[in-house]
């Protein structure tokens, strides 16, 4: 059994791509206001949209049906493909990995008279040890997460 790996879930949102996928790169902060998996955000060091280890955030959230807390950064952002790289280290991640990124890219649905998109969640991982099970607990958090963003930008 291999202690690396990726695992990944595209959701179908309705918002649009732009919209959708500026709340992860300019509002990161309003994310725990719609959802209820994210239990709190505060911002450890730097600020909020900073790109790199300085820029370090701390998540509460349900993952597996229990609460748990881990550090987040982010590590790249390409504006021109709608992708972004998190960096998911302490807690609960550190618990199970030695390694945690989670990438999203948010495409456009080619669909005529459609408006919506693709949200792409890729999550690249080490297991500490070969007993750790892929982080699948994390599907279905992203999954409810994205569809309260989506519908929270709906409302909008």
């Amino acid at each position: 059994m291999a202690l690396k790996g990726k695992i990944g879930a595209e959701i179908e949102i309705h918002s649009p791509a732009s919209k959708f996928f500026s709340v992860f790169i300019t509002q990161l902060h309003e994310v725990q206001n719609m959802t209820d998996e994210v239990h709190q955000t505060k911002l450890h060091q730097g600020d909020w949209h900073g790109v790199g280890s300085n820029s370090v955030k701390h998540w509460t959230f349900i993952s597996g049906g229990k609460i748990v807390n881990c550090k987040e950064h982010i590590e790249e952002i390409d504006h021109t493909n709608k992708t972004v790289i998190f960096n998911l280290f302490d807690g609960y991640a550190s618990e199970r990995y030695k390694m945690l990124k989670v990438k999203l890219k948010v495409v456009e649905k080619v669909v005529e008279k459609s408006e919506g998109a693709l949200a792409k969640w890729t999550w690249k991982y080490e297991k500490l040890h070969e007993a750790i099970p892929p982080p699948q607990d994390y599907i279905h958090y992203i999954t409810k997460l994205t569809k309260d963003v989506d519908a929270h930008l709906l409302k909008a």
